[in-house]
């Protein structure tokens, strides 16, 4: 029988799993659920109760009056608090374990490329765990919003990008932190990365004057979204300061 108290390992993998489906989701009929549960040795139920645990700790349902269990472990606090202060490498050891778990290597589990990689050495090491951070910061980013543009509900996948706020190379401590994301269809990612149109910490979009000037289709594009507000994602909320930076240093005003 199952030892009834979770590992670290189990405890890791539910809140990977957490970032990767959306709270309604969260039932032990739903597939990906069984198949972790399965994965680690769980019933599908007692995975789907821990995965509430985790819920009742996000400020983001929270905002929306919605509630996770009201009682839960301490280990899902620690997790919780793990994650949050070090995406970069929970995110990966998260990945790294659930390759383990299933007999697989971590590149083979996220589809990486790597025909361009040194066979090995830690070249390769470092290039493999950015690109599958990349590919988690994508699905959870993206996860949050619904697989919707945040400034023009645009939902088709192929044309969805999970931006930094803060640019990667910038910021490299927050490169996977969901709260630095925000999914923007490829027109709008461009633009924000160039600074042509920026969030505010009370989530208006704001456009550069140097964009409605210069673009000649500000007209259709851009300017029917001036100074509404974003749609707001179910988890993870864009972080204020984040969204500050981006608007001080990055936009062209």
């Amino acid at each position: 029988m199952k030892n009834s108290n979770w590992n670290r390992q189990e405890l890791i993998l539910a809140f990977n799993l957490y970032c990767k489906i959306t709270f309604s989701k969260i039932n032990a009929n739903y597939q990906p659920v069984k198949d972790l549960a399965e994965i680690i040795g769980r019933s599908s139920n007692a995975l789907a109760m821990k995965l509430a645990n985790f819920a009742r700790l996000d400020p983001a349902l929270r905002n929306r009056n919605i509630k996770g269990m009201s009682h839960g472990g301490h280990g899902e606090e620690l997790i919780w608090k793990e994650f949050n202060s070090d995406w970069d490498n929970l995110a990966f050891e998260s990945e790294s374990i659930l390759a383990k778990y299933t007999g697989v290597n971590v590149e083979d589990l996220e589809h990486i490329r790597i025909d361009d990689l040194p066979k090995e050495g830690r070249e390769r090491d470092a290039i493999v765990k950015i690109r599958v951070n990349q590919s988690f910061f994508r699905r959870i980013v993206l996860v949050s919003y619904n697989g919707r543009c945040c400034i023009t509900g645009i939902s088709n996948p192929g044309l969805l990008i999970a931006s930094h706020i803060k640019p990667w190379a910038i910021d490299t401590l927050n490169r996977v932190n969901p709260s630095n994301g925000l999914c923007l269809n490829a027109l709008h990612d461009r633009a924000f990365d160039q600074g042509l149109l920026t969030i505010t910490p009370d989530y208006k979009i704001l456009l550069s004057e140097v964009l409605l000037s210069e673009c000649k289709n500000s007209d259709e594009y851009f300017r029917p979204y001036a100074n509404k507000s974003i749609i707001l994602p179910t988890r993870f909320f864009p972080n204020k300061d984040f969204l500050q930076y981006h608007y001080e240093t990055c936009f062209i005003k």
